[in-house]
């Protein structure tokens, strides 16, 4: 377990990119149905013979009672939608133009960077921390320093769903360093690592891009400014969740052509999860850190103002709030983005601060969590200075 105390680096600004593109339960589940009618009506015989097991519709009311959401943003809706392809289009573009991933976190760090009345010279290093990067290399995060004009380092991480708290500790001891100020971002496009012809998970993640400024206490920022009392970070390895696309996998086959990840039903090339015993397991490791971290940095479960946790699934973020307060979290102690976004993994959390901190006075304490597969959880206590 990694922790840092001393309020020595502060946030000085939050950005956000959304998508343009919004698909609802009913219009993900129409697509689905509508794959899964003709799935089993071309598999009529095998399945009355007993070979093949009938696939199952799904409901607006059983996404929504699962998992809390209601809705999420894509970089791409018609290609989701389209049941002979379910998966976002996203064309390749040459080495020469900025890569989709790289352009959301621009955004996103362009959004922060006015916030904060920043510009390039100002910055020092860039971190995007993200679930699934576009590439191996060159480092995305290179590509953003590049396209924002920051003269510095740059580099990629993942965590998971974790990353951004991650990127957040990570960010903070450079600063301790030596640095002036770091660039976190966070892209994710998480559609493009989703089987949508799965009605266990078609439903759960959607596309966004967050970005956070850090800066010595000393720094001249201007605007709001969040002290870091403390950071925590923990992980334990679990299969529970897990995504095996890599570079490996076409050296794995035998003969003949490789698998279509994106085609092929029985491919374990996408985002897997065991959702039950992720809960189990997930559920007290976050609560006992947070709760652990509130107490060596001297803060009570009660001082805390908010909490903006990682928005993956609303029961889960509901009882790990129960077990840190000792009863049930308002929203207001507790915010939902999930609705809305879905689960955007890493970038969660900095939805849910970037849009529930506005009523903060100098003072309060408020706590961001991140977490996920690893398992990988990190937090990160911040106090309004300003």
């Amino acid at each position: 377990m990694s922790h840092s105390t001393a309020a020595d680096v502060r946030i000085v600004a939050t950005g956000l990119y959304t998508p343009p593109h919004a698909i609802s339960n009913e219009e993900l589940v129409d697509a689905l149905n509508a794959y899964v009618a003709d799935f089993n009506d071309k598999n009529a015989d095998a399945i009355a013979a007993g070979d093949v097991e009938p696939l199952q519709p799904s409901s607006p009311e059983f996404i929504e009672k699962a998992s809390g959401i209601k809705s999420r943003f894509v970089v791409d809706k018609e290609g989701i939608l389209d049941i002979t392809r379910m998966a976002p289009h996203i064309a390749p573009r040459p080495n020469e133009d900025l890569s989709l991933l790289a352009e959301m976190g621009v955004t996103a760090a362009r959004d922060a960077m006015r916030a904060a009345d920043l510009k390039p010279q100002d910055i020092d290093g860039v971190i995007c921390a993200a679930s699934n990067m576009q590439r191996a290399y060159p480092a995305i995060a290179v590509e953003i320093q590049d396209a924002l004009g920051i003269d510095g380092f740059a580099f990629d991480m993942n965590v998971a769903c974790a990353s951004a708290t991650f990127g957040i500790e990570t960010g903070l001891g450079l600063i301790r360093a030596g640095a002036r100020r770091i660039l976190m971002v966070n892209p994710e496009i998480c559609s493009a690592h989703l089987n949508f012809r799965n009605r266990d998970c078609h439903f759960i993640f959607g596309d966004v891009a967050t970005a956070v400024i850090l800066e010595r206490n000393d720094g001249a920022a201007t605007g709001e400014t969040w002290e870091i009392l403390g950071t925590r970070l923990k992980t334990k390895f679990s299969n529970n969740i897990r995504n095996n696309f890599g570079f490996l996998n076409h050296c794995e086959r035998e003969t003949g052509a490789p698998a279509d990840p994106q085609t092929d039903p029985a491919t374990d090339k996408l985002f897997m999860q065991e959702g039950r015993k992720v809960f189990k397991e997930v559920v007290p490791m976050v609560s006992e850190l947070i709760s652990g971290h509130l107490s060596d940095v001297g803060v009570a479960p009660e001082g805390v103002k908010r909490f903006w946790l990682h928005q993956a699934n609303l029961a889960m973020n509901e009882f790990i709030a129960r077990k840190v307060l000792g009863r049930d979290a308002t929203r207001e102690e507790a915010p939902v983005v999930l609705d809305e976004y879905a689960n955007t993994s890493s970038a969660g959390s900095i939805i849910a601060f970037h849009k529930y901190k506005a009523d903060f006075q100098p003072g309060d304490i408020g706590v961001i969590c991140g977490f996920g597969a690893g398992y990988s959880a990190g937090s990160v206590i911040v106090r309004k200075a300003s």
